[in-house]
């Protein structure tokens, strides 16, 4: 198996290594063992991220959604953005280091399995082009969220069978994105990029997105209500509501830790959001959750 970076992990990063006794699961149960995940993580603004591999005898999936690095695979070097995915597959000589002025953050997966090398061919990966520039659409961000969520719910086999499952869906959802991407749908990448900013920072305000998206906040909620019909911080209020209700799905945490989770210092605020967005206030929801 190979070597995993050993960068220093911030609190609001993640670092998950799948058991032993989960890889052999892996390894023999028919729903999981054409593909599955060895290792995956989420590394935030990963200054000083570096690693070199001589030998490399798992398949690695790396999404960059900001900063820069750079690569080199096979000897050819490349510069890693934001919006690129990085397919590095078994035997690939290589190594990336992040950029010292604005590191990359990003999500990546080590991955195996009986079909891994067909998953991977179904991106059209070669050596000389190992970089696909997806953007950051909302949906693949939320791809590689759902993974790291469905982690943190138990050790379980069933729980394990599902994440290898997610990451088959993952890897699909990729494929289809790629020739969309190529046909330059300029229009609509433009917005989705907007949505992976929100989705991506969900805790912050609508004026420090129009500042991620290079734009004035006039600019910004011009140009958004000229593509949509309606404000950016219309639907980014809905955004955090929708990650509200999840997290009340999935933990217990209370609502005043999840109001400033989500950027609202004002819990009482928040809660009537919710109730506007949800029809019913956040206490409400989680009654109706357990019932």
């Amino acid at each position: 198996m190979s070597l995993t970076s050993d960068w220093p992990l911030p609190v609001d990063g993640i670092r998950f290594f799948v058991p032993d006794f989960i890889v052999r699961l892996f390894t023999e149960n028919v729903l999981c063992k054409d593909l599955y995940p060895l290792r995956f993580g989420y590394y935030p603004k990963a200054r000083g991220h570096h690693m070199q591999r001589d030998q490399h005898d798992d398949h690695l999936l790396i999404y960059c959604v900001d900063g820069e690095a750079d690569l080199i695979v096979e000897g050819r070097h490349h510069q890693v953005r934001k919006g690129n995915l990085v397919m590095l597959p078994k035997d690939s000589i290589h190594s990336y280091v992040a950029n010292e002025d604005n590191p990359w953050t990003i999500f990546w997966i080590h991955f195996d399995g009986e079909l891994s090398q067909a998953y991977l061919d179904n991106l059209n990966y070669s050596f000389e082009t190992p970089i696909i520039p997806l953007g950051v659409p909302p949906r693949l961000v939320a791809g590689f969220e759902s993974l790291l969520a469905i982690s943190a719910s138990g050790f379980g086999q069933k729980v394990y069978i599902h994440i290898a499952n997610h990451l088959k869906q993952l890897m699909t959802y990729i494929a289809i994105l790629i020739p969309k991407v190529k046909a330059g749908e300029s229009k609509s990448l433009n917005l989705d990029e907007i949505h992976g900013i929100m989705q991506h920072h969900i805790h912050e305000h609508l004026d420090s997105l129009a500042k991620k998206a290079n734009l004035s906040k006039y600019y910004f909620s011009k140009k958004y209500k000229e593509l949509t019909g309606r404000s950016p911080i219309q639907h980014f209020i809905h955004l955090k509501m929708e990650h509200a209700c999840y997290l009340l799905d999935i933990s217990t945490q209370h609502v005043n830790e999840i109001a400033r989770e989500l950027g609202y210092d004002d819990a009482y605020y928040f809660s009537r959001l919710f109730k506007k967005v949800v029809g019913m206030s956040p206490s409400e929801y989680k009654k109706v959750r357990y019932r």
